[in-house]
């Protein structure tokens, strides 16, 4: 797989004559603030490609589009970057499972989740990178941390030692342990300095793929990865050494609320140990899907792949409608029922769009910006919409379609 820069086609913002006020959120790590105009780096995790694109992964990438998009409606700039785990356990398992080649795997379900953000309207990331393109920066980052003694090793394995930056701890520890052991850790394997330590450099098991370095011929652990592409692709070439102008190095780490631990809190602590930097101002995630009252996971067998309801002929602007009706925060479930809600609201929409006068347009335009500059409160947004619908479909007149269509697709990505 390849480094792409702007890796599927980004749909154009159209122009909106509004003011668009600061951004604040309510993230993870508190209240945090865009200011109009400015300059942003957003980090958001990747799929690890053996499967299709789910709602879930759709909806958390959805959240993050609309802060890109907010933070350029209001004339600021984002620089967003985006990983491809396309080498882990669960993609060599399932390469295995299938008999098939674990490179051909992850490129087909990474071509495949391309074709789905593209048609969800998801701006691109600035650039899309393998973990399998950046071994000499991983290298280059553990050696980096063996200088500030962060590193030992155990048969061959190199490890990340935690003990001196686990006070900020997400959840207590005994939750933190279970979590660990049930999301890629090791909490229980024998000579750990730490229970917590996550694995840097996996030494290499025969039948596995490799790579050479100087920590020996094996591959990278999960949370090293995003820590050197996110620091490489957002500061630049000297990323080893941080930027010192800067209070933190980036501005959002982003992802769904399942990465909060380990996942954004080894990756932070590890780019600390690394450049002697706080990572991200903020950490924003999003909830999780359901499916019928019962979590969505492949366990269960119970996702519901965005390319398989297109393949079914389902309108992609209904399925991110209907994403985007509860807040991004909150945990939800999806079902056939709101599928089909979400199909007659948006009918509505169209209908009402589609009249030669319909109510008045400034207000609910502002209304919509107001409610995404709120934690982006898109609940509060749709029913300001419906609010306007109410009043075309009652004979109001006196606004433009125009100026309604074009906010609604820059702000919210719903072209209709």
């Amino acid at each position: 797989m390849e480094i792409l820069k702007n890796p599927w086609p980004s749909p154009s913002l159209p122009h909106i004559d509004h003011q668009v006020p600061a951004l604040r959120l309510h993230s993870t790590s508190g209240p945090f603030e865009i200011l109009p105009g400015s300059e942003q780096r957003m980090y958001v995790c990747g799929i690890t490609p053996y499967d299709a694109t789910h709602l879930g992964h759709a909806a958390t990438y959805l959240t993050f589009d609309l802060i890109n998009r907010y933070t350029r409606l209001s004339g600021g700039s984002m620089h967003f970057v985006e990983n491809i785990t396309d080498i882990d356990e669960p993609l060599l398992v399932r390469a295995e499972r299938d008999g098939s080649d674990w490179q051909s795997l992850a490129q087909k379900e990474t071509d495949l989740f391309a074709a789905d953000m593209a048609a969800l309207r998801i701006l691109a990331p600035e650039w899309f990178v393998p973990a399998t393109q950046v071994m000499d920066l991983v290298d280059q980052a553990i050696s980096a941390m063996e200088q500030n003694g962060f590193v030992y090793t155990l048969e061959g394995d190199f490890y990340f030692r935690t003990k001196e930056l686990l006070a900020d701890l997400p959840y207590p520890e005994a939750e933190c342990l279970r979590i660990f052991g049930e999301r890629g850790g090791d909490p229980e394997r024998s000579g750990k300095e730490h229970p917590l330590d996550p694995v840097l450099w996996i030494a290499n098991k025969e039948g596995e793929p490799g790579w050479q370095s100087s920590h020996g011929f094996g591959r990278p652990g999960w949370h090293i990865e995003c820590a050197v592409i996110s620091l490489r692709y957002l500061l630049g070439e000297d990323f080893l050494t941080g930027d010192s102008t800067r209070s933190s190095l980036i501005d959002i780490q982003g992802g769904g609320s399942d990465l909060i631990f380990p996942h954004h809190f080894m990756s932070a602590i590890q780019v600390k140990a690394i450049t002697g930097a706080q990572f991200a101002r903020a950490y924003v995630h999003s909830g999780m899907i359901g499916l019928d009252g019962e979590k969505m996971s492949k366990s269960k067998g119970n996702l519901v792949f965005v390319s398989k309801l297109l393949e079914e002929g389902v309108d992609p602007v209904i399925i991110r409608f209907a994403l985007l009706r509860d807040h991004y925060a909150s945990d939800r479930m999806w079902s056939q029922e709101i599928l089909i809600s979400a199909t007659s609201d948006v009918a509505r929409i169209r209908m009402a769009l589609s009249r030669n006068e319909v109510a008045p347009t400034a207000a609910v335009v502002a209304e919509i910006i107001t409610a995404l500059s709120e934690n982006l409160d898109t609940p509060k947004a749709m029913a300001a919409i419906f609010t306007w619908v109410d009043a075309t479909e009652s004979g109001l007149v006196g606004g433009s379609t125009g100026e309604l269509a074009r906010a609604l697709d820059s702000a919210l990505g719903l072209a209709f």
